[in-house]
């Protein structure tokens, strides 16, 4: 679980980031949260975004796909929302936030 001040650096991140992937009319297949796991391996945070034919809302497409890859939901706006799982072999965020003096 992460808390509030690392979701706020999260979401500062991911404002650079690219959407990766998206969830359409096809849902949420075993393919997809396959490329997504691999993808947060690789990268620890990921954009994605749903589109207006996809059968779940932003928020229910993002605590989907969170729960099926064991990822935090860092932040949802509109119809964008971004995933964080920290990386077993590609660490490339710390999220150790520095004491406040």
């Amino acid at each position: 679980m992460i808390t509030s001040k690392q979701r706020a650096y999260l979401r500062s991140l991911a404002m650079g980031y690219d959407t990766i992937m998206q969830v359409g009319k096809g849902g949420i297949t075993e393919n997809m949260i396959s490329t997504i796991s691999d993808a947060l391996e690789a990268r620890e945070l990921i954009k994605l975004r749903t589109l207006d034919n996809s059968d779940f809302g932003p928020r229910e497409a993002a605590d989907a796909i969170a729960e099926l890859v064991g990822a935090d939901v860092v932040a949802v706006t509109g119809s964008r929302f971004v995933l964080y799982r920290e990386s077993n072999k590609n660490k490339k965020i710390s999220l150790e936030l520095k004491a406040v003096r």
